[in-house]
């Protein structure tokens, strides 16, 4: 029995089915891959996709047991982000999520919402020099939001409606996205 000689192309595909079959190498890719897609720029919702949020009754907790009623965002403008720290597409999209609030956490909400417990979170954020406020749903009324994959960020204008309504890694720090804010800002 003669064994053929394999091909570049065979050996390069096993190559990449073994990358994304071992879980160290696995995560890495999925974060590079993800860090492509999320150069692109979410965009607004048009006037007939906006909603209108319901209820702004939504419980929430922070590192420090602290409450926080979704309340106190009513006539703000609010960016209202779930993720996870296991989730590769939600790590790709965060330096731009950092950078965005950096520059607006004084002029609008950023509400980052996770599952995952506090000392898991804490240690990521420490770990990326990430400096927002994470918080935990403590009430159910954030099924407002009919969140299924993460990661999953809305903004939304002081009228409560939703402009932008994103599923999955996206650029945060675009023009685009820092123009609709402006805007909102000025109305």
């Amino acid at each position: 029995m003669r064994f053929k000689k394999p091909k570049l192309k065979d050996i390069l595909f096993l190559v990449i089915v073994a990358v994304l079959i071992i879980p160290q190498t696995r995560k890495p890719v999925q974060i590079f891959i993800n860090k492509g897609l999320a150069l692109i720029s979410p965009s607004v919702l048009s006037d007939e996709k906006q909603k209108d949020l319901t209820t702004y009754n939504w419980e929430l907790k922070d590192n420090q047991g602290d409450l926080f009623n979704f309340n106190q965002t009513k006539g703000h403008i609010v960016l209202v982000n779930f993720w996870a720290t296991w989730c590769p597409p939600c790590i790709a999209e965060m330096p731009s999520l950092q950078e965005l609030y950096n520059d607006y956490s004084d002029k609008i909400d950023f509400i980052f919402v996770t599952d995952e417990k506090f000392s898991v979170v804490d240690a990521f954020l420490e770990k990326n020099d990430y400096t927002f406020k994470v918080y935990r749903p403590v009430s159910n009324e954030g099924a407002l939001f009919k969140v299924n994959s993460i990661p999953r960020t809305f903004l939304i204008d002081k009228t409560g409606k939703i402009i932008i309504d994103k599923t999955g890694a996206a650029n945060w720090n675009s023009s685009t996205i820092r123009e609709t804010i402006d805007k909102l800002m000025q109305q």
